[in-house]
């Protein structure tokens, strides 16, 4: 596992894009182990992030049921272990939740630097394209944005990117940083690099971005993990293979880039753009 730090700056946060594999022949329970050893080798940082369905794997599909966990289950706690030894924020990616209802959920979860849950996110958009998610989890029906280490944060997942909308909404709400955990396909990286980059335009936000690499099946996930600035600029990507990239970021720059461009003054809401006549 290639372990990179980028080349600091006058920064004042440190983020850790955790790309990672999930191999068919690993099982879940070796797989949080691994990345639990991965995270303390990194050392403090003050965020991780990973990838969308990790320590199942997104593409296994017929093992939903049985790796589904709880918010009390191996996935959080063991980001929980690790936010309280190395006083770090840990953005788990998401996880396959197991609802007091029984039914499954696509579960993103940010911890904070004491081990608190700070935020859950139910993936709203569930993927039905040459996917099973849409057939077996149940969507999301509440968005949030949480204090963060890069100021008030917001979690979207994988195929949420492609919905503007749930974006504005992120952004009326106060978001200064989008995380994004994803299993996006390497046959479609072109639409993950442009999205990335769009979503941060818009918003005049962080857009952190963590994918999952290697093979699963017969497909083969983008990696490209990255984070885009608020002026679209890429300040770090990785390759296609497990990396821990560390990224020194300037916490003053969403400030920065909207006091010079100030474009979100000038944008309505959504409802007001409804109410538009129609010529």
């Amino acid at each position: 596992m290639q372990v990179t730090e980028h080349a600091r700056s006058e920064s004042t946060r440190r983020v850790a894009l955790v790309q990672i594999a999930s191999p068919e022949a690993e099982s879940p329970q070796a797989r949080i182990a691994r990345v639990e050893a991965l995270l303390r080798h990194t050392g403090p940082v003050d965020l991780f992030v990973l990838p969308e369905l990790w320590s199942a794997g997104y593409f296994s599909f017929e093992q939903y049921r049985e790796r589904a966990e709880t918010l009390d289950g191996p996935t959080v706690q063991m980001a929980q272990r690790v936010a309280r030894d190395l006083g770090s924020a840990v953005h788990l990616g998401s996880f396959v939740e197991l609802g007091n209802d029984g039914r499954l959920h696509n579960t993103a979860v940010l911890i904070d630097r004491a081990g608190r849950i700070a935020q859950t996110y139910r993936k709203i958009h569930v993927f039905g394209y040459q996917s099973l998610e849409s057939q077996l989890l149940t969507p999301g029906s509440s968005l949030s944005v949480v204090p963060g280490p890069l100021g008030p944060t917001g979690s979207t997942t994988c195929y949420d990117l492609r919905f503007p909308g749930l974006w504005q909404e992120l952004s009326a709400r106060g978001a200064e940083a989008v995380i994004v955990p994803a299993a996006w396909p390497a046959a479609r990286r072109e639409h993950w690099r442009l999205l990335t980059q769009a979503r941060a335009v818009e918003h005049q936000l962080w857009v952190i971005a963590v994918n999952a690499c290697g093979a699963q099946g017969d497909v083969q996930l983008g990696g490209f993990s990255r984070i885009v600035d608020p002026s679209g600029r890429i300040v770090a990507e990785c390759g296609d293979a497990e990396e821990v990239l560390v990224v020194e970021l300037d916490g003053a720059r969403v400030a920065e880039v909207r006091g010079e461009f100030p474009v979100i003054g000038d944008r309505l809401s959504i409802d007001d753009y409804r109410a538009l006549a129609r010529d």
